[in-house]
Formats: structure tokens, C-alpha cells, sequence
């Protein structure tokens, strides 16, 4: 199964989610997660901008190269919204799954739960934890319950 874990890079959920998922047939992948790379990818590559738009537009154009052809090739997208800042990009790769008809995991905290309802309407699962990831994917791979 080829999972891709989309969503926020300031903590570990995606390595917790790796690690727990051991010994399943399960190739992940993600967005480059690296937040300099990832903003300066079309400079780096295309040239300099003076505008900072532009340096923002081309990195974006790139970025989305390989998070449309990561979403468009997974059996699975799971989402994460952190709690620190507004991801908009998490939002926007969790409608492109839901568009496609890609099976859709979110996971979030409590806090969430009223700002992100329509994305949550539109998952197959609503998570908190890494875990509960981790168990969905042992699940639907094994027809294994927790315990």
C-alpha cells in the first residue's frame, strides 16, 4: 500500500507513524519537509526573484510537481493539522485526495474539530494520535484489531 503523510513538519507524527507501521507492506512518502528547501526549491533551481510573490510562486509550482504526483499515485493520504500554524497546503492536499477519490485519513486534536469539519466530512477516518494511524493501516492490511 503507498501512503502518503501530508500535513505539518514541525513534529515527529510522520516517523512515529514509519516506525509503528514496521513489518506491514506499506512504501510512504511525504513532502519535503525540510521548510528552507521546500520555500526555496524555484530559486534555487529556476533563479533569484526580487519580489518575494514570485520566489513564493515558484517554489510552490515545484513543490506541487511532487505533491500531485505523490497524492495522484497513493492508495492512502493521511493528513496532519498541527496545533502551531494555520496549514493551508494540508488543507488544500486533503481536497485533492477527496477529489480524486483517494481514500482520506485527517488527524488532529480536539481543537480542531469545528474549524476543519468539512475536511473531516470528507475523510474515511478522523484520528488524534499517530497510533490510531498505525492501527488503521495494521487493519485494513491485516484485519488485525488493536490488543
Amino acid at each position: 500500500m503507498k501512503v502518503y503523510l501530508s500535513g505539518e513538519i514541525h513534529t515527529d507524527w510522520r516517523e512515529q507513524i514509519i516506525a509503528g507501521a514496521e513489518g506491514l507492506d506499506v512504501e510512504f512518502s511525504a513532502p519535503v519537509t525540510d521548510h528552507d528547501a521546500s520555500d526555496d526549491c524555484g530559486v534555487a533551481i529556476l533563479g533569484a526573484e526580487d519580489s518575494k510573490f514570485w520566489h513564493d510562486h515558484k517554489g510552490a509550482k515545484l513543490n506541487a510537481i511532487r505533491t500531485r504526483n505523490e497524492i495522484e499515485s497513493a492508495d492512502l493520504v493521511v493528513v496532519r493539522f498541527g496545533e502551531k500554524y494555520r496549514q493551508w497546503n494540508a488543507a488544500f492536499d486533503a481536497g485533492y485526495a477527496a477529489a480524486l477519490g483517494t481514500p482520506l485519513v485527517v488527524m488532529h486534536g480536539p481543537e480542531h474539530q469545528h474549524p476543519l469539519k468539512e475536511v473531516d466530512a470528507a475523510a474515511l477516518a478522523v484520528t488524534e494520535t499517530p497510533d490510531q494511524v498505525v492501527q488503521i493501516l495494521r487493519y485494513v492490511l491485516t484485519g488485525d484489531l488493536p490488543g
